[in-house]
């Protein structure tokens, strides 16, 4: 089975034994980071106003992403990757939501083996950097003024990508939160899976690395002792109202997040 840009199921960047000056120069350095990170939101922005942001290019340049992550002196570790395309139909990837580097870098690991796209937010698609890549990407936009209208959004339009083959992320916090709280982890991904027919993934994950900023929240502190760490686990059939389902992956979740905290 191939695993896209990693090769196996897990991946773990490698330990270097020692740093060039140039490395030692732009590790943990913010204004390094936010320089690259400029330049492709602006390569990508061109690419897809053009028309030629494809799901390969999406991928590349979310890769590209975590490669300079890494050069900064992000580490990462992520597990769980056999269980992405375990199910041959398409799912409804569900997680935890923390920071920016989610959505920049979960495309690099699901892309490369199925089609997928995300549940955005309406400030994103109108965001004048980010809104022409998120649009190339056929997102289900939520506006998170009225719930009602979002359920039915999500239903309807997530329904009808799922039939298509593609499968979709979905965060059901409200919005990003470094503590994790069950109590704001709604039922709206199991729900759109249940309508659909269609398999869960849950997805735990510690990106606290990247914070937020106080002018653009996209371009927060860097915190190089932490570690960030995505968890696939395996593919749940929803076969009751979703309760039990949600609360499955709220049990993944809390005990990956148990587990990467202890290893500190």
């Amino acid at each position: 089975m191939s695993f896209g840009y990693f090769g196996t199921a897990a991946y773990y960047t490698p330990e270097k034994a020692g740093k060039s000056l140039w490395e030692r120069i732009i590790h943990c350095n913010r204004l390094y980071f936010t320089a690259k990170f400029a330049w492709i939101v602006l390569k990508t922005r061109g690419e897809a106003i053009r028309g030629i942001y494809d799901t390969r290019a999406w991928a590349d340049s979310s890769f590209y992403i975590l490669r300079f992550i890494e050069k900064t002196g992000g580490r990462f570790r992520i597990t769980g990757m056999e269980n992405i395309a375990k199910d041959p139909s398409p799912v409804v990837f569900i997680g935890n939501h923390m920071s920016t580097l989610e959505t920049m870098v979960l495309p690099s690991i699901i892309a490369p083996l199925r089609e997928v796209t995300f549940v955005v937010k309406e400030s994103l698609v109108k965001h004048p950097f980010f809104g022409h890549v998120m649009r190339s990407r056929d997102p289900i936009v939520v506006g998170r003024r009225d719930p009602r209208k979002d359920l039915e959004e999500v239903m309807t339009k997530g329904a009808e990508l799922l039939s298509r083959g593609i499968s979709i992320v979905i965060f059901p916090q409200s919005t990003r939160s470094i503590e994790f709280k069950p109590e704001d982890f709604n039922t709206l991904g199991v729900k759109l899976a249940k309508k659909a027919g269609v398999s869960v993934v849950p997805i735990a994950l510690k990106t606290d690395f990247w914070g937020q900023g106080k002018i653009i929240r996209e371009l927060g502190p860097l915190d190089h002792k932490k570690p960030v760490c995505f968890k696939f686990g395996e593919p749940v059939p929803v076969t009751s109202n979703g309760k039990i389902e949600n609360q499955k992956i709220i049990d993944f979740i809390q005990s990956s997040l148990r587990d990467w905290n202890e290893q500190k």
